[in-house]
């Protein structure tokens, strides 16, 4: 929507203060204001007219190379984030305002063999075009930001924004959201299955608010069947509900689940991962070789995982202010986004040894800061998957010691397979 209602508000604008504004500062206004000739101004507001409509395409093909780049460099899904920016919006904006109210305003200009010309309006195009060439400049801007670093920051800091909002939400509406992992309060007997009907669409977020009230009005237990992020087809099961009076409304459940024909990054920490994993994987296909950009990845990858480690996960039993269980939510587990973060850039850069050393660097440090036994579990069958892989590997002896070696900059300062142990029992 506000690829079409931004720009389009500043025309409806333009066209009102291009009519009006003129009209009554030449009926009310003195014109000594700037003492510029009517042929000056009418040599000002022509230039105006068309640098305007020159700068308004170079705008235009400004957001064609961001939404090209950024989809053929990076990754298709990445795309949205370049094209939900409102300053691209803006400025196409203020750039149609400032060439529709100059042109308005030319048209006043010795109206009427009249030898005067509204100084007020422009001056006040002298500004806009000050303006335009603030955002052009921000604009540039936008295209410097595309460069890799940036982008990947970006997209963690994304990724940190949404782990810290969802889980907080979590926990104001059941004191600790990992506490439901050992929930014993059963749901109770089922009673309706709620299935959905339409076309294609992807979960972008649960109002728990209003799925707990209407559990609460209906004397039931919702138990959701899909998460966030999952792409809804026709007939799946949405929810089920247990012990519910015949007072349940489905109409109000299904409009608590907010849906999008893509993923988005609200409420869903495991979008964030899958972009980075993305942009890892495409930096280590053939056409790119580019082990570099993939260890950068995993640089923001792990980060996001260590918040992801020092929280409770699994699923959520929320309850009512009353204490009774309403809601039962379907999260990921630590094993799912250990294997979204790693499964594929493992496979992918099997023959990297920049990428396994760095890989292996980061699952050594999961061990160490993981918060408890079976967490630290997991992080370790990984590594000795990914021991497996340098295994069978084409390596040769010498490349395979290297590849054994834990480096947080991939090949840069190399670790022995010991040494960050040593370092943990030094500390």
């Amino acid at each position: 929507m506000r690829v079409w209602i931004t720009p389009m508000i500043y025309v409806t604008a333009a066209l009102i203060f291009g009519q009006a504004l003129p009209r009554l500062e030449l009926a009310y206004l003195p014109q000594d204001l700037i003492g510029i000739s009517v042929s000056s101004v009418q040599a000002c507001l022509s230039a105006a007219i068309s640098g305007m409509m020159s700068l308004t395409g170079v705008v235009f093909a400004l957001a064609f190379i961001l939404v090209q780049f950024s989809a053929v460099a990076y990754s298709p899904r990445l795309v949205r984030r370049f094209i939900s920016d409102r300053t691209l919006y803006h400025a196409i904006g203020v750039f149609s305002f400032t060439f529709i109210f100059a042109f308005f305003t030319l048209a006043w200009v010795d109206r009427n063999g009249s030898g005067t010309a509204p100084q007020y309006s422009t001056l006040i195009v002298g500004l806009l075009l000050v303006v335009s060439m603030f955002l052009f400049v921000r604009m540039i801007q936008r295209v410097v930001d595309l460069q890799i670093a940036p982008v990947l920051h970006a997209i963690g800091d994304q990724g940190r924004e949404v782990i810290e909002t969802c889980f907080r939400t979590l926990a104001l509406h059941h004191g600790e959201p990992g506490a439901a992992g050992v929930e014993t309060a059963r749901p109770g007997a089922l009673s309706r299955t709620v299935t959905y009907s339409g076309y294609p669409r992807a979960i972008t977020r649960l109002e728990i608010g209003a799925l707990v009230r209407e559990a609460t009005t209906s004397g039931g237990v919702i138990v959701m069947a899909c998460g966030v992020g999952d792409t809804l087809v026709d007939g799946d099961i949405v929810m089920r509900v247990h012990g519910a009076a015949s007072g349940f409304s489905e109409a109000n459940a299904i409009r608590a689940i907010q849906l999008g024909v893509e993923r988005t990054f609200e409420q869903d920490p495991k979008y964030s991962l899958r972009i980075l994993v993305d942009i890892a994987i495409r930096a280590l296909s053939p056409a790119i070789n580019d082990p570099t950009t993939a260890v950068q990845a995993i640089d923001q990858i792990e980060d996001l995982l260590r918040r992801l480690n020092r929280i409770g996960l699994d699923s959520a039993h929320i309850r009512d202010s009353a204490g009774d269980l309403r809601l039962v939510l379907l999260l990921p587990s630590w094993e799912d986004y250990v294997a979204l973060a790693f499964d594929e850039i493992r496979q992918y850069g099997a023959t990297s040894i920049q990428v396994v050393r760095r890989l292996r660097s980061a699952l050594a440090a999961l061990v160490d800061t993981a918060p408890n036994a079976a967490r630290a579990d997991v992080a370790r069958r990984y590594l000795e998957q990914l021991d497996l892989g340098v295994d069978h590997s084409a390596f040769d002896t010498q490349d395979r010691h290297k590849a054994l070696q834990e480096d947080r900059q991939g090949l840069g300062l190399s670790r022995g397979p010991n040494d960050h142990a040593i370092e943990a029992a030094a500390i």
